[in-house]
């Protein structure tokens, strides 16, 4: 596979997405789709009701557009773009609830939820239907076991779980634009090292279409990609674990999101057992922005420890294939 390829497919994405951004804003803005903001947030994040939300669309389209022009159509293209599609317009329903009646939540937790299992259904399906190995491999030491058919139903729960994380990690300016980025840019590398073009097509126009989003969504935003990016982002990035049969790396190159969802668990968990709050505030980088970080310096570095969870687990992944 060239390399050229690749890098075409993330230029196309970024020129898509910083094409959409001029016309989306607007667009949005007269259509009222405007951020709410929780009064449960920071009282800083009040400022940015009304921001124009559902950018994530633009995420999509460009995402969308370069994988066809320059990925083979194949059962693994489809794959990838049904996770990510398929979570997407879960995300894109509960925006849109949102917006419809002014509230700071949309589909109820059951309906999310539901959502989210029928699109992990269709592409465990898809994956059954091309013969999907389903080895694990422990990374470093080389090890495989095969989980048979368990490996789907896990998946599935994987992708449940790795979509919310994500979800939760868009909580201030550019934080999951720049983390998403690092981690499908590992995830090239992994492909193509994989021999997944697809999977490496994919990251890369990924890369590209949330960078480009990016220019938009740094601090101070004048979008927000909603849950119709993040979530399509989660299902994303899980489709392109198990294509790559990098599953477990997942949980290093995903680091940050990994963090923000435990946060919520552990603040969850220790409130309700010993009424005490074990964060000021979760998930975990409203925890650093209400101890007195600015909102741009806790981005820098989440941004940084993704990066750098990114790098060790491309290291593992050196030893892995040698």
């Amino acid at each position: 596979m060239e390399l050229t390829i690749v890098l075409l497919a993330l230029g196309t994405a970024f020129i898509l997405a910083i094409i959409m951004g001029p016309l989306f804003i607007p667009l949005l803005r007269r259509l009222k789709f405007g951020q709410q903001v929780s009064k449960d947030g920071p009282q800083s994040h009040y400022k940015k009701q009304g921001t124009p939300t559902m950018g994530g669309t633009i995420i999509l389209i460009a995402v969308t557009l370069a994988s066809l022009q320059f990925a083979e159509h194949k059962m693994e293209l489809y794959v990838l773009l049904v996770a990510t599609l398929g979570y997407g317009l879960v995300g894109f329903l509960d925006d849109y609830i949102k917006i419809l009646f002014k509230r700071s939540l949309g589909l109820t937790a059951k309906q999310k939820l539901l959502g989210q299992l029928l699109v992990s259904v269709i592409v465990c399906v898809m994956l059954v239907s091309m013969e999907h190995s389903t080895l694990i491999t422990i990374p470093y030491f080389n090890v495989s076991f095969n989980l048979g058919w368990l490996y789907f139903p896990i998946m599935g729960i994987v992708m449940l779980g790795a979509s919310n994380a994500v979800n939760f990690t868009d909580g201030l300016d550019g934080l999951l634009s720049g983390t998403s980025a690092i981690a499908f840019g590992a995830y090239i590398i992994i492909a193509m090292q994989a021999a997944q073009p697809e999977s490496a097509i994919f990251s890369a126009a990924m890369v590209g279409a949330v960078l480009g989003f990016l220019v938009f969504n740094a601090h101070p935003a004048r979008m927000f990609m909603g849950d119709t990016g993040s979530l399509g982002i989660g299902g994303a990035i899980v489709a392109v674990a198990m294509l790559t049969k990098a599953e477990l790396l997942l949980a290093v190159i995903g680091f940050i999101f990994l963090v923000e969802i435990l946060s919520v668990v552990i603040q969850v968990i220790s409130f309700k057992t010993r009424g005490k709050r074990v964060f000021r505030m979760s998930p975990i980088h409203y925890h650093f922005e209400i101890g007195g970080w600015s909102e741009w310096r806790v981005v820098i570095t989440f941004w940084s420890v993704g990066l750098a969870a990114a790098i060790l687990a491309l290291i593992i992944n050196g030893f892995t294939a040698t």
